[in-house]
């Protein structure tokens, strides 16, 4: 990524995806260029929480919503320590934020990060286009950066395929910290970050528990030195068929039968754990508004999505695994993808979303009392 802060408010912009399609528009943000998978969000609001979620690390996120910035940007709602996309498209950026806890606009916050954007494209269309196509690589190009179409689509298909990409090292934490329980600590949780949002733990902190976020690239025995009650794996970006060391560190955890919860990325990883395979959907779930069935209970969520990948697990039976038996417990009622697993031998389940959802919803936050509940069973 290559970039400059200078004005961009009459800086013509270009967006060019990999099949060749073109929109033109105007610089948002930092003014340059910059390459990742174009995606596209549903959420309304929360742009401050999926800017900084490093699940999107190398994508370029497309917000369906209309008009985007109206809240500004603030120094409390960021999920990490700084924004993660590659890039950001909107159709209509707010003139002037307007909200008491707003710093500074989401214009200037992009040029202050470096974050090239465009605006002034119709992002119903590129919405459409990703729906029929599939998530795909591209580019933005703003100033000196735009050169002629052919020379920017070369420069487009040169860049590598999300399938296959390793990324998960790349946002983690290199070293470990603490999160302390809110009043009474009741447990202690060993969380491996895969990229994890900064909402997670404080959940999880919420309920008494103090929480050990570790290095992706944690082993067994610094898992268990932290004496657990559970153990967490976070959401996280990329491929996760190239996860293999969260892959063995998962199934050692399952060995011990400790209590063990994972999101997102999390359940990608629990999935392979169990023999599953995963597969890379055509244009994945991102946004805040997505339905899924919670099949022990029969109650519909509406619920935080961002990933690109899914488990492939047989909805329709029971499946026998080296640790017991499986099942899929959620279930997205849009396309059937499989959204949760749990094993009913043993104290270990997952979601495909996200139930800390700092922007909202809330409707899955009983998860981490779930949690909560495997892990007084088991020192029970």
């Amino acid at each position: 990524m290559t970039t400059s802060t200078r004005g961009t408010t009459k800086v013509p912009a270009v967006l060019v995806l990999e099949d060749g399609r073109i929109f033109r528009g105007r610089a948002y943000g930092a003014v340059g260029e910059t390459f990742g998978e174009a995606v596209f969000s549903t959420g309304m609001t929360g742009y401050q929480e999926t800017l900084t979620d490093p699940s999107y690390d190398r994508q370029i996120v497309v917000a369906t919503a209309p008009q985007i910035g109206n809240t500004g940007w603030n120094d409390e709602d960021d999920e990490s320590k700084r924004i993660w996309v590659s890039g950001y498209v909107v159709r209509d950026p707010a003139r002037v934020p307007s909200n008491w806890r707003a710093k500074r606009s989401l214009d200037e916050e992009l040029v202050n990060q470096g974050v090239v954007g465009i605006s002034g494209i119709d992002t119903r269309a590129l919405t459409r286009h990703l729906r029929e196509r599939g998530s795909m690589r591209a580019g933005i190009f703003s100033g000196e950066a735009v050169k002629s179409d052919d020379e920017l689509l070369a420069l487009v298909q040169a860049q590598p395929h999300m399938k296959g990409a390793s990324l998960y090292e790349e946002v983690a934490t290199k070293e470990a910290y603490v999160v302390p329980a809110v009043g009474e600590k009741k447990f202690t949780v060993a969380a491996i970050d895969l990229g994890i949002k900064g909402m997670t733990p404080h959940r999880m902190a919420e309920r008494g528990i103090e929480v050990h976020v570790l290095p992706a690239t944690a082993t067994a025995d610094d898992v268990y030195a932290v004496g657990p009650d559970g153990v967490f794996f976070s959401n996280g970006p990329g491929d996760p068929a190239t996860a293999d060391g969260p892959v063995a560190l998962m199934q050692a955890v399952l060995e011990r039968r400790t209590p063990l919860f994972g999101i997102c990325f999390g359940n990608q990883i629990l999935g392979r754990a169990l023999g599953f395979g995963t597969y890379k959907l055509k244009y994945g779930h991102r946004g805040i508004n997505q339905p899924v069935q919670d099949r022990t209970t029969g109650k519909v969520e509406v619920t935080a999505h961002n990933h690109g990948f899914a488990v492939d697990a047989p909805l329709d039976k029971v499946s026998e695994t080296p640790f017991g038996r499986a099942e899929v417990s959620h279930v997205c009622l849009n396309d059937n993808v499989v959204e949760g697993l749990q094993l009913l031998d043993q104290p270990a389940f997952s979601v495909q979303y996200h139930p800390e959802a700092a922007a909202g919803p809330h409707d899955a936050a009983y998860l981490f009392d779930r949690f909560v509940s495997l892990m007084e069973g088991q020192r029970a």
